[in-house]
């Protein structure tokens, strides 16, 4: 059964949220104040309303109270974001995720209880400032405090030496989960395996040992 997902308000945020998960084969409710933001994305998902969201009656006719998981993108209006997650909430969603649009609204969100806050220029600019840190540095997924997966290029002192000879683990706390290489995806490599210029290792590790491989 597929996961049905609500977005409300299609800024660049919202939009690309919905047209992601629609893509990724998930049942997308958006909804939106703006047609033309409406029109840009129905054909991408699979219900589309334009509505004020902060209306508790359009909300409920909208369906999106039938949502898995509904993800609040509204954009500079501080006052319609939190009423649109209490009247969510009151509409009995189990998972709600809200865009903070600076601190202060990040804190009243989480005390609402929200499931989680998302600051994308704050976590854009955190992300930016890890990849300048960390050396070949592709993608990070943080998994807990401190904690994340990264993909990253191998920097040189690595190449042409086993993982055995490298001993990550035991000297940063580092596990080699797989290797890129080309068209190759090795997961859990051996002991053995020879790290080579082009490979793309995913690691999990904290970031300040990641920064000093």
């Amino acid at each position: 059964m597929k996961k049905v997902f609500g977005v409300i308000g299609l800024g660049r945020f919202g939009f690309n949220v919905a047209k992601t998960l629609a893509e990724g084969g998930a049942e997308v409710i958006a909804c939106d104040i703006d047609e033309e933001k409406v029109k840009q994305i129905s054909e991408l998902v699979h219900q589309a309303f334009i509505l004020d969201a902060t209306d508790e009656k359009a909300l409920k006719e909208s369906g999106i109270a039938n949502a898995d998981t509904v993800i609040v993108s509204i954009g500079e209006n501080i006052e319609a974001s939190i009423l649109v997650v209490v009247q969510l909430m009151e509409l009995g969603i189990k998972e709600i995720i809200a865009k903070a649009v600076n601190p202060l609204h990040g804190r009243i969100l989480e005390r609402l209880g929200v499931s989680r806050v998302i600051h994308p220029e704050r976590d854009m600019a955190i992300r930016l400032a890890h990849s300048l840190l960390v050396g070949g540095f592709i993608e990070e997924i943080p998994i807990a405090e401190n904690y994340s997966i990264f993909e990253m290029k191998p920097p040189q002192r690595l190449h042409n030496k086993t993982l055995k000879e490298l001993d990550l683990r035991r000297k940063y706390d580092v596990t080699v989960l797989a290797i890129k290489r080309g068209d190759k995806f090795i997961v859990n490599p051996s002991a053995e395996e020879v790290i080579v210029q082009d490979d793309i290792l995913v690691v999990l590790g904290r970031r300040e040992k990641i920064g000093v491989l």
